[in-house]
């Protein structure tokens, strides 16, 4: 082989293994741990095979996404309670979402507003006001801090201001990971109560912080489960796999472990 053709050779084997290398560098975090979209083929197969999904269809017919970064917690809580309470003839009216203008043309004692939670209204029960959950500051052990959103116990005492019965699960060290599975698993085939998972997105691969969403079935062939994520247009609904979503809610948070809630009513 001539010199010429020696060099030529090196230079294409170098820039193969450099194209190699990159595409093992830019493989996307979510592929890396597994995370599968449930508007692909994949994750519509995952759904129509799940042998525990009782959760889907309310959560899905109560969905709604968050209006702010900051709402993952009460817009879960708003989902989970519309769920649990559809149609009863107690709930609220949030009529701040109308425009001052709206009831101009209606006539009589016509109410337009649905009855239903939303992520603004939850929120007048829970233990925190809006304004800490903006980002106000507000005392944690004993310190004044900026505490913005929800950490898990405190939507766990958000539940319980609307008459909820709650389970708090942190995922600490001795929880093992077959432990969670057979617990969130368990849920899932039950009709009459939901699950709440808290984890932190890095940790799974997603971009972002802590973040809160309804569990919406699991799929025993792939060993994931669906979380039905609140802000679409970050993440969207996806499948994860339980190794994956048991170690993005075995973090800490402020002042403890993320972790789970069961929600029923009482």
């Amino acid at each position: 082989m001539s010199l010429l053709a020696r060099i030529g050779l090196a230079v294409l084997l170098a820039s193969a293994l450099v194209c190699s290398a990159l595409a093992r560098d830019e493989v996307p975090p979510a592929v890396a741990q597994g995370l599968v979209a449930f508007a692909s083929d994949e994750g519509l197969a995952r759904l129509a095979r799940s042998p525990a999904k009782v959760d889907f269809p309310a959560l899905a017919n109560q969905f709604e996404a968050q209006t702010n970064t900051m709402f993952c917690g009460p817009t879960t809580a708003a989902i989970v309670l519309n769920a649990v309470r559809a149609r009863s003839p107690d709930l609220p009216r949030d009529r701040g979402r109308l425009h001052a203008d709206d009831l101009r043309n209606i006539s009589g004692d016509f109410d337009p507003v649905i009855p239903r939670y939303t992520q603004d209204n939850v929120i007048t029960k829970g233990p925190k006001t809006r304004a800490q959950v903006m980002g106000e500051p507000m005392t944690i052990n004993g310190k004044q801090v900026r505490d913005f959103g929800y950490q898990l116990r405190q939507l766990d005492e958000l539940f319980k201001a609307n008459a909820l019965r709650t389970r708090l699960v942190i995922v600490d060290d001795k929880k093992s990971e077959q432990a969670i599975r057979t617990d969130l698993v368990e849920n899932l085939k039950r009709r009459g109560d939901y699950v709440v998972v808290n984890y932190w997105r890095e940790a799974v691969g997603q971009q972002g912080g802590g973040h809160i969403s309804p569990l919406g079935a699991y799929d025993p062939e792939s060993d994931s489960f669906l979380v039905l994520d609140v802000n679409p247009a970050s993440a969207g609904w996806v499948w994860m796999p339980a190794t994956t979503l048991v170690k993005g809610m075995r973090t800490f948070d402020r002042v403890e472990n993320r972790g789970y809630i069961h929600v029923e009513s009482r």
